[in-house]
C-alpha cells in the first residue's frame, strides 16, 4: 500500500507538473502540516485517495477555511483499511497563538490520545507536525521536538511516526529517516512515498 506523505512546502513537481501516472498507486495521502489548504484540496482532487491531515504552526488559516475534501485527524484516531492512525498537530510554543503548545500542554494531549488508541486496540501510524525531542528536531527553540512523544513509542510502538516542521534543507546533517525502538520515524518534508505493508 503506497502512502503519499506531504509537509511544509508545496512541491512544484506535484503542483505545477502533476503527472497522474506517477501517483496512480497512491491509496492514502497524509499531510503533516504547514501547507496551503488549496494544495491539499488539489491533491485530494487529482489523486483518488482520502487525505488525512494535522495542522502545522503556520496553519492558522485553517481555522477560517479548512482544506476542502480532507479529513482532520488532530487529537483523534482514524481507522483506514484496518490501519489505526492518530494525529497531533502544532509545534512547541515560541511566539504564542494557535497550534503552538508548551511541553505540558502537549503532554496532556498526548496522554488523552494514547488512551483513545488503547481503547481502539493500538496505533499503527502516529502523525504529528513537530518531531520528537532529539529525533530529527532542530537546535533552535522553534524547532525543538516534544519529549512526550517518546512515551508513544514506548507504550504503543507504532510502526511509523510521520512528522514535518524540521525542513530537510536546514542543514546537511538533516536526515529523513530515524529508528526509535520498533518505530520508523520519517520526516515528510516536501513529499515522500511510503510503501506500507498491506494491512491484513
Amino acid at each position: 500500500m503506497k502512502i503519499l506523505i506531504v509537509s511544509d512546502v508545496e512541491s512544484t513537481y506535484i503542483w505545477d507538473h502533476f503527472d497522474r501516472e506517477k501517483f496512480k498507486d497512491i491509496e492514502l495521502i497524509i499531510s503533516c502540516g504547514d501547507l496551503k489548504a488549496s494544495y491539499l484540496s488539489f491533491l485530494v482532487t487529482m489523486i483518488p485517495a482520502p487525505l488525512l491531515y494535522v495542522p502545522g504552526n503556520h496553519d492558522v488559516r485553517y481555522l477560517e477555511q479548512e482544506p476542502e475534501g480532507c479529513i482532520s485527524i488532530d487529537d483523534t484516531i482514524f481507522t483506514y483499511k484496518n490501519i489505526k492512525i492518530a494525529g497531533l498537530g502544532g509545534c512547541i510554543e515560541y511566539t504564542g497563538g494557535a497550534f503552538q503548545y508548551t511541553e505540558k500542554a502537549m503532554y496532556k494531549r498526548t496522554k488523552k490520545l494514547m488512551k483513545a488508541c488503547q481503547r481502539k486496540g493500538g496505533l499503527d501510524l502516529f502523525i504529528t507536525h513537530a518531531p520528537s525531542l532529539g529525533i530529527g528536531d532542530g537546535d533552535d527553540w522553534a524547532h525543538k521536538g516534544f519529549a512526550c512523544f517518546h512515551e508513544v513509542y514506548q507504550k504503543l510502538s507504532p510502526k511509523y511516526h510521520l512528522h514535518g516542521h524540521q525542513h530537510l534543507n536546514y542543514g546537511a546533517q538533516m536526515k529523513r529517516h530515524h529508528t526509535v525502538n520498533e518505530t520508523q520515524v520519517i520526516n515528510g518534508y516536501s513529499y515522500y512515498i511510503l510503501d506500507y505493508p498491506d494491512p491484513k
